[in-house]
């Protein structure tokens, strides 16, 4: 998994609560076995108009989104079925960052576990990013997780809760694997004492 320490991106905004996770990724494209590759059909059914051409009234698809790694949503962002197939399509799409209100908790957990930063800001400051995001062309925000903060090019500065143990995850690109590698030694031991090896 990719390390998170500091990220500087275009911020993307969307504007629509309780996005859930079959937008997110609809179900017909879960048959890849790989973790990567769903970043194409990322929303989908909202990207894509029935004859396979761009819908331009999506916001991803507007010229000033292009190349957005900063997702900022709206309440309860990732509801739905717990599929990681979400986060996979997020983080494949180019995303690193989702700023909401709140999270469903399984996509919340996933995204930590898929090096996807998921911060909660209170409603009256999700609101102040939307509004710097339409005055701004061009919006970005630097994310630093060492320090807790979010900054804009603004005076923006902002700081942000994270719980410690996927804090420390994320900065040194752990995910459950490489977690479990940590105590390689102890397993190994254990396995030769007890025969497996």
């Amino acid at each position: 998994m990719q390390a998170f320490t500091q990220h500087t991106g275009v911020v993307a905004p969307m504007d629509r609560p309780d996005v859930d996770t079959d937008q997110i990724i609809p179900k017909q494209f879960l048959k890849r076995i790989e973790r990567t590759g769903f970043g194409q059909f990322l929303f989908y059914d909202w990207r894509f108009l029935d004859d396979g051409a761009d819908n331009a009234e999506f916001e991803l698809n507007r010229p000033e989104y292009a190349g957005a790694s900063i997702l900022l949503a709206r309440r309860n962002f990732g509801c739905g079925s717990s599929r990681e197939h979400a986060p996979w399509a997020l983080e494949d799409y180019g995303f690193r960052v989702i700023i909401a209100p709140s999270f469903a908790d399984i996509f919340y957990y996933n995204c930590f576990k898929n090096g996807v930063l998921p911060i909660k800001l209170d409603e009256a400051t999700v609101d102040e990013l939307f509004d710097r995001s339409a005055r701004y062309s061009g919006y970005k925000l630097s994310i630093d997780l060492q320090r807790r903060t979010i900054t804009d090019e603004h005076g923006l500065s902002i700081a942000f809760d994270v719980d410690e143990f996927r804090r420390r995850c994320l900065l040194h690109g752990l995910d459950d694997i490489a977690l479990t590698l940590e105590h390689e030694e102890k397993i190994t031991s254990y396995e030769k004492a007890h025969g497996v090896v």
